[in-house]
């Protein structure tokens, strides 16, 4: 009788889990497995998004891809921003951590100024740096009788620091509490038997805090790396993939061939080719940094 009624509980407690996960596999389902397969069955062909035919071209997409310059350019940047964003955002946001949690006063009131910026949308983000950089800055530059060049947006070879500005400005608040997060969790017992054995600060940091921020460094990185690949709303609303097309990205440079260009098809095999390098970066990094985690 016993093991009837655990066995029924058992039953219950499965209907209560998949009635909870439904909804969300659902939603994932239709909002981005269908859509992903219909993306892969549509680079197969020349469709214009409009018209009722669908003319098969076969690989005919990916080999164009290959001799298409604007595609080229687009990844370029696309990897400058992401190596650029993942370097700063990851170093920036770690020393931030270390100062908050260094026991500084009125660390409360830091920690929400720094945080507060993420939860402005990209897209505000873009016009508000758009301003500063047009406005404001080159204003305080007359008021100080200065001559420095504040806008970046506005040329090719400034462009990507202006956006990489914008974008840490951003961000670095939100990577900042994962890292403190795990360094709040480090034990004090640890630092205190380094402390025992002679080593100093810096040998702490490295044998110490390092290998225990392990989980921590895995999160921010994969998080910044696939997060900046994706970028799309910040240019929006900043560069418009200008000028020229030195900050075009992947995802900017898909949005214009399918819906300005009509060439759906075409953006659909643009699109296909991101999701595999996101895809690919993902468990690169993951499975690199997994193994630091387990030797740590």
């Amino acid at each position: 009788m016993k093991t009837k009624n655990i066995n029924y509980m058992e039953r219950k407690m499965s209907r209560q889990y998949l009635a909870l996960v439904l909804p969300g596999f659902v939603i994932f389902t239709i909002g981005l497995i269908i859509p992903l397969f219909m993306a892969v069955r549509y680079s197969f062909t020349s469709w214009d998004g409009m018209s009722a035919e669908k003319p098969f071209v076969g690989i005919q997409n990916y080999i164009d891809l290959l001799q298409d310059s604007d595609f080229r350019n687009a990844w370029w940047f696309t990897l400058k921003f992401t190596i650029g964003n993942t370097i700063i955002q990851n170093v920036v946001a770690l020393l931030f951590a270390i100062a908050l949690d260094s026991g500084i006063k009125a660390q409360k009131i830091y920690r929400t100024i720094l945080f507060i910026p993420c939860l402005i949308s990209a897209v505000v983000v873009g016009f508000v740096w758009l301003k500063m950089f047009s406005n404001v800055l080159p204003a305080l530059n007359d008021a100080l009788g200065t001559n420095i060049n504040f806008l970046l947006f506005g040329k090719k070879e400034t462009v990507l620091t202006g956006l990489l500005i914008a974008n840490n400005w951003q961000w670095i608040g939100y990577w900042m509490l994962i890292y403190l997060a795990g360094l709040q969790s480090v034990p004090a017992d640890l630092y205190e038997a380094a402390k025992v054995d002679g080593a100093g600060p810096v040998k702490r940091f490295i044998n110490v805090t390092i290998p225990m921020l392990a989980p921590a460094i895995t999160i921010c990185v994969v998080g910044i790396t696939t997060g900046s690949l994706k970028v799309y709303d910040l240019l929006v609303s900043s560069t418009k993939g200008g000028p020229g097309r030195a900050s075009t990205s992947m995802i900017y440079q898909t949005y214009t061939t399918a819906i300005n260009g009509r060439q759906y098809g075409y953006g659909c095999a643009m699109s296909v080719t991101l999701v595999i390098v996101l895809l690919l970066v993902a468990l690169v990094q993951v499975k690199g940094l997994k193994k630091r985690e387990v030797q740590a």
